[in-house]
């Protein structure tokens, strides 16, 4: 998986196309990961002590990796992220569309 936590990422597919918002948490067993403002459940919680009053909780559910896509704020689109070797071999992350370091 190239997209990793803080990454802003665009939905590409689903009810919520076009949408763009950061990655809070990725999961690499279930390839999903979740954004930031990106498919929002209501969850009903019982009253407990973190919890006084319960209720109905909105929050963020995972999306799938397929279904998002990374956004390069220097091109402004979309972009694959390659892994790249360096002479001294350390890996880098790089923009597919123009080259340049993600990080």
């Amino acid at each position: 998986m190239h997209i990793r936590k803080k990454d802003t990422v665009v939905v590409i597919r689903g009810p919520h196309k076009g949408r763009k918002g950061r990655v809070l948490e990725v999961y690499p067993k279930k390839s999903s990961l979740l954004v930031e403002g990106v498919n929002i459940i209501k969850r009903h919680t019982r009253p407990s002590r973190r919890n006084q009053s319960g209720g109905i909780v909105e929050r963020e559910s995972s999306i799938h990796i397929s279904n998002v896509m990374p956004w390069c704020e220097a091109a402004g689109a979309p972009s694959k992220i390659k892994m790249k070797r360096l002479e001294n071999g350390q890996r880098i992350r790089v923009w597919e569309i123009n080259g340049e370091h993600v990080d």
